[in-house]
């Protein structure tokens, strides 16, 4: 599932965070990088254990936690700390697939992280940069994703990305992964799916015993594929 989530943050975080970044001390973006995608990054980015990463990171965790459609597609088990990224001057990320696990290294021991799912969170409108689309494979096509400053992407981990060549301006953004309660990305579609059909027909006034039977069917479907 590839999902645009408007409105993240609101215009005045969004200018906050930038004004923030402004002060950063960026690092070559390869530090967080595997092996193999190594060779494909090309980027700026803020060191996990920056006091400021860990500051802004939590800001964005914050605004996750009040979103509800956020919550309803990915159903979070864990989130993986948000990072940030810049890209100016020609600056990519070739096609590569995201790590399979990540380990956050804030707990002791490291919590190790299943990386059902990716995020983009966009902190640049994109008429300040040309370039920088993030462009996804999936098993439907392929898809480019260049949104609005405070909206995201949630997309499958597996899936095969990069992000173009930014030829004007700079991208700036925050990105994580997220382990699902669910794991299977059809499941977790047809979850969403469900969820956003029983309060549309809420809001609607359809017959309550129909939807008390609905939830029902929602969360009996929760309970057999979740993992807690």
């Amino acid at each position: 599932m590839l999902l645009h989530i408007p409105e993240v943050l609101t215009a005045v975080e969004v200018a906050t965070v930038r004004r923030r970044l402004s002060e950063a001390h960026w690092a070559d973006g390869r530090i967080t990088a595997g092996y193999q995608s190594a060779t494909a990054k090309d980027n700026a980015q803020l060191p996990e254990n920056d006091p400021l990463a860990i500051e802004l990171g939590d800001a964005v965790l914050q605004a996750l936690s009040a979103n509800t459609t956020f919550f309803a597609a990915a159903l979070p088990k864990r989130i993986y700390p948000p990072l940030f990224n810049r890209y100016d001057g020609g600056q990519s990320f070739g096609f590569h697939v995201d790590n399979a696990v990540r380990y956050d290294r804030r707990t002791s021991p490291p919590e190790a992280v299943r990386t059902d799912l990716s995020a983009t969170l966009f902190l640049a409108d994109p008429d300040t940069y040309d370039g920088g689309e993030l462009v996804i494979e999936d098993t439907f096509g392929t898809h480019s994703v260049k949104l609005p400053a405070g909206h995201l992407v949630l997309y499958p981990g597996s899936s095969l990305h990069k992000v173009l060549p930014v030829t004007r301006g700079e991208r700036v953004a925050s990105f994580f992964w997220i382990q699902s309660l669910v794991r299977d990305d059809g499941h977790r579609r047809l979850l969403f799916d469900l969820d956003v059909s029983i309060q549309t027909l809420t809001a609607s006034g359809a017959d309550a015993s129909a939807l008390l039977q609905l939830t029902g069917v929602y969360h009996n479907l929760l309970r057999q594929w979740a993992e807690t």
